[in-house]
């Protein structure tokens, strides 16, 4: 049985990040750049009005007050989209909508809420200025964000939200990135049922295929359910060796330990090599690894919470790896117990629970009160894994521990 930094070690050993592909940039989110990405053009293309008002000379109004207004005459009404050709001179304002391009021979825009005007303050009208407005005052310049040739995002960078919009002002439409992993998942186990099936004596429905799938989905890959299979050699054996000859990375849940109707860890040693069987975790401990074929395989425990810690914990950095991703590990809070635990166990203990403040504002961690392997609930409830050190006795209310966030993604600084 190995520890479960050796395990996750050994995985990682034996993947890389996969080929790079053009993807069209609606289709980047969560990618990550194979190369670095430079605009064509200045970041925004030209000077424009950072509100809706009027686009002057601050010269003009440099002594202007309450007593002594400056009366300037407007020229023009410019729209977000659209240009005034003239030169503005002294004593001239052009009203302007916000990123509209401000005209030749202004230096700064007041918005409309500091002014008055004649008229409706249109074309022909008199604009008002009582106080002075300062040079560049509410104008956004041509290249604030990066100038033509600059480097807007760089290689390994993790494309978000604002970085899709980003590469889209830089003129980028598709965008090179490092492939999604193409996950098998598998549910083994003649106890199964699909969700939608009336259940049978002694049957359970299947929650690992669709829990695991999600998971897969959630680290960025693509994800193939291959469905359940019963507790026969050659079944599993047929549908392990189509998921590996179609996917990247495939994952079992079930048939991972060691009773008379655990074939999954024999079945990978049939098709490929066997790296390691048991891990030193609590739950989750019969967890078998092996390269088919060159692809990685997983054969994760049978109940569900397990199979779902098993994931988080060995699988899933795998997955951000082979998509380019430098951080591979989600982040830790050390924290005090909100409870006192009766006993510990000779394995490293994953609690499922609950991180949160308390009224004096420390970080307080409280295990689900159902901590069976085979329920989902503490998982769905919580955003934390409670680290229980292998061999630690019991431990009072306010012991010090260590918690992953699971509602935090690798990479961000807690």
């Amino acid at each position: 049985m190995i520890s479960v930094e050796e395990a996750r070690e050994l995985i990682l050993s034996k993947v890389s990040g996969l080929d790079c592909q053009e993807v069209p940039l609606v289709e980047s989110l969560g990618c990550v750049l194979a190369e670095d990405v430079t605009t064509d053009g200045d970041i925004s293309p030209f000077d424009n009005s950072g509100m809706d008002g009027f686009a002057l000379l601050s010269s003009d109004v440099e002594d202007a007050s309450e007593q002594s207004p400056v009366r300037l005459r407007i020229m023009a009404h410019i729209g977000a989209g659209y240009t005034y050709d003239d030169t503005v001179t002294s004593g001239q304002a052009v009203r302007i909508m916000t990123g509209a391009a401000t005209p030749s021979g202004i230096d700064a825009v007041e918005k409309i809420e500091n002014v008055t005007f004649t008229g409706e303050g249109t074309v022909g009208d008199e604009l008002i200025i009582s106080k002075p407005v300062k040079q560049a005052q509410n104008v956004r310049f041509s290249g604030e964000e990066a100038k033509a040739g600059e480097v807007v995002m760089r290689a390994g960078q993790t494309i978000l939200p604002a970085g899709m919009g980003l590469l889209s002002s830089a003129g980028r439409g598709t965008v090179k990135v490092y492939r999604r992993p193409h996950v098998g998942v598998i549910a083994l186990g003649s106890e199964l049922m699909d969700p939608t099936d009336r259940l049978l004596p002694g049957k359970l429905r299947d929650s690992n295929s669709y829990a695991l799938a999600g998971q897969a989905l959630a680290a960025g890959c693509t994800v193939t359910r291959y469905g359940r299979v019963d507790d026969d050699p050659e079944l599993i054996s047929a549908a392990l060796a189509k998921a590996v000859d179609e996917c990247d990375f495939v994952v079992t849940s079930g048939g991972a330990s060691a009773g008379d109707y655990d074939f999954i860890t024999q079945v990978a040693g049939d098709l490929g090599e066997v790296l390691f069987k048991y891990v030193n975790m609590r739950p989750g401990k019969s967890q078998t690894f092996a390269v088919i074929d060159g692809t990685p395989f997983v054969g994760l425990a049978g109940n569900p919470s397990a199979a779902a810690v098993g994931f988080e914990m060995l699988v899933r950095p795998a997955l951000l790896k082979m998509q380019g991703h430098a951080a591979l590990l989600r982040p830790t809070q050390k924290a005090i117990l909100g409870q006192g635990l009766r006993r510990g166990n000779s394995r490293r203990q994953y609690l499922r629970g609950t991180i949160a403040r308390d009224g004096q504002g420390r970080l307080v961690a409280t295990p689900a009160g159902k901590q069976s392997s085979a329920l989902l609930g503490a998982l769905v409830h919580g955003n934390c894994l409670i680290i229980i050190p292998a061999n630690s006795g019991a431990l009072d209310e306010g012991a010090p521990v260590e918690c992953i966030r699971l509602d935090v993604g690798e990479g961000v600084f807690i």
